[in-house]
């Protein structure tokens, strides 16, 4: 009797699975929310819809808490990592003296890395968090389990390899140019260039606006560790102490730079993309538009690899930029070149 019920129960289950009931993913009236909740791994999949969201809920608040926990912290190591590199340069290459500064090269850098750190930045990440909670309330903290690997292969493709494009078509239309002259304004290499632009210039990069996102999707404990890495990255890239050179002389450690120069910004990769003279054979401002990796340039064809550095800095071929078009092109106009008699 025992085995006659047990069976009964067994093809009841299979007759259960092969005709799907209304609520399963097989069944005409199941709606896509009641169709998702069966792509959950068992035992939840047996709860609606809702259940689900209720039973995330307190896992998604705990994320949200710690990223919140964890955000000022990556924030103390960034400035952490300017004030070590500054500290460098400060002792061996006069942070605050570079050769060929200008008197509007510090007003430049102060105000616009100001208004970044203070302004632009947390002005994206609270309009960003407001909207898509008004309009997107389902969308918090939706991503907050996955696979730490997509994750950051989700900040790698929208925020680094985004921000690649914006950096290269800052260099291929005229009007984007005007708002990243700022940048290479500068005839010297140094850490406080690393934010220096126009003040609009970050309010239009995607990749701020993607990563916030990606904050308010419940990643924001992995953008805590990511921004740590790329800020190191970038913070080194720019700096006139080039960690990168003497390790390019050692010849047992060759295969290894091989591989690093070709995967993120060095210091000889990036300084290229800031010299002057495009005769210079170390220099490449029309390509190494790489911030934190490389591989972006790689792998779209506008890599230079010289392991040289070169031997000036700026921009050539433009006339001199008043400090109103650094700061706030279009509000202030493009300076003209001279006519010639």
């Amino acid at each position: 009797m025992d085995n006659i019920v047990k069976s009964l129960v067994f093809g009841m289950g299979l007759f259960a699975r092969r005709f799907p009931r209304p609520g399963e993913w097989g069944h005409p009236k199941t709606s896509l929310p009641m169709r998702l909740n069966h792509l959950v791994p068992y035992p939840h999949r047996c709860y609606p819809y809702h259940m689900l969201q209720l039973m995330g809920a307190e896992r998604r608040q705990k994320s949200n808490q710690e990223s919140t926990a964890e955000m000022p912290t990556s924030t103390y190591v960034v400035l952490a990592i300017y004030m070590a590199f500054g500290l460098l340069e400060l002792f061996r290459t006069r942070l605050f003296s570079k050769n060929e500064q200008t008197r509007n090269d510090g007003i430049v850098e102060v105000i616009s890395t100001v208004l970044l750190i203070v302004f632009t930045q947390p002005a994206i990440l609270i309009f960003v968090d407001y909207a898509l909670g008004a309009l997107r309330p389902e969308w918090r903290g939706m991503l907050s389990a996955i696979n730490i690997f997509l994750a950051i292969g989700l900040f790698l493709i929208l925020d680094d390899m985004m921000q690649y494009w914006q950096h290269r078509a800052s260099h291929s239309f005229a009007w984007l140019y005007n708002m990243h002259r700022a940048h290479h304004n500068a005839r010297y290499m140094s850490i406080r260039l690393v934010y220096r632009n126009n003040i609009f210039y970050y309010a239009l990069m995607p990749s701020i606006w993607f990563s916030a996102a990606l904050v308010y999707m419940g990643l924001g404990w992995v953008y805590a560790g990511y921004v740590v890495v790329k800020q190191l990255v970038i913070i080194g890239a720019h700096s006139d102490v080039a960690w990168d050179a003497k390790l390019l002389k050692i010849k047992w450690l060759s295969p290894v730079m091989w591989v690093v120069e070709r995967t993120i910004s060095t210091p000889a990769t990036h300084h290229a993309h800031h010299g002057r003279h495009y005769s210079d054979p170390a220099v490449n401002y029309k390509g190494n538009f790489g911030n934190l990796l490389f591989f972006w340039d790689v792998l779209f064809g506008t890599a230079k690899i010289t392991r040289t550095y070169p031997q000036s800095y700026g921009v050539e071929n433009l006339p001199e930029a008043t400090l109103g078009q650094q700061l706030a092109w279009p509000l202030f106009p493009e300076a003209k070149a001279p006519q010639k008699n």
